[in-house]
């Protein structure tokens, strides 16, 4: 059996030694006072360099424990991890932050930044610029976001963010209201009429005083008249020209192509 020379294996220890050493990450931070390593981060997170800027404010956490610098970190960081479109991430920092501090004067704007993070999803409530359907999953996050605005406004009316959660809410509200009628059109157009009254009942039921239930009493109306039943479309007619006595479904039809689904207003 052969045996490496001993000078070798020598060599091959120092070799390993040394990338043992190499690998060892330095902590910069070592000698950083609490205040420092929160500035450093700032300034990451200022920058748009939120992958930098995350793992200081973990630092910042551990090294300012029970203190309210170490809040703020927390809340500083799932800001990050929000900015940074890590949805999952900001909401369990959120969460977990909420559990620690149910006392603290930044509730608000945790709740408040809880529904940012599920309002900013893939979905992007803001911008729906094209025509496909919402999944399951967004319409989870969206209703998410719901709750997280309408628990900061139920807690914290006068709060600073409450205008604009409350601005959030009617969004997403239209937005779901629209999606249901969107879908009842989709069966309509294609014959499904059963399909169709249930989408847009749906609708009516579930979505009080938004622009998209003009359209769904429509489809109820067409509906029922396509299936010969009479009754239940004149009940339905009865309460379009109540509602809405100036209708344009009834005078012109569906909206045109060219208007994407998702323009409510």
């Amino acid at each position: 059996m052969l045996r490496a020379p001993l000078p070798f294996v020598s060599a091959l220890l120092a070799v390993a030694l040394l990338a043992g050493c190499s690998s060892t990450t330095e902590d910069k931070t070592a000698g950083w006072s609490p205040e420092r390593i929160y500035s450093e981060a700032q300034d990451e997170l200022n920058s748009g360099a939120y992958d930098k800027a995350v793992p200081l404010f973990e630092k910042l956490e551990g090294r300012a424990a029970g203190t309210p610098l170490a809040q703020q970190a927390q809340i500083s960081k799932a800001y990050a991890h929000y900015k940074a479109g890590e949805k999952i991430q900001a909401v369990a920092t959120l969460e977990r932050f909420m559990k620690l501090h149910p006392a603290s004067p930044a509730l608000d704007y945790a709740l408040y930044l809880r529904g940012l993070a599920n309002f900013n999803d893939n979905l992007g409530l803001l911008s729906f610029i094209s025509r496909e359907d919402l999944s399951e999953r967004d319409q989870k996050a969206a209703k998410d976001s719901f709750e997280a605005f309408s628990e900061l406004l139920s807690r914290f009316p006068q709060s600073r963010y409450a205008h604009d959660a409350r601005q959030r809410m009617t969004y997403i509200v239209n937005a779901l209201a629209q999606y249901e009628v969107h879908v009842a059109r989709y069966y309509f157009q294609r014959g499904a009429y059963v399909a169709a009254i249930g989408r847009a009942q749906t609708a009516l039921a579930d979505y009080q005083g938004v622009p998209a239930l003009e359209e769904a009493l429509y489809i109820l109306i067409r509906s029922y008249d396509a299936l010969g039943m009479a009754q239940l479309r004149d009940d339905a007619r009865r309460v379009m020209d109540q509602t809405y006595p100036q209708s344009a479904y009834m005078n012109g039809g569906f909206k045109s192509h060219s208007d994407p689904w998702w323009k409510v207003w």
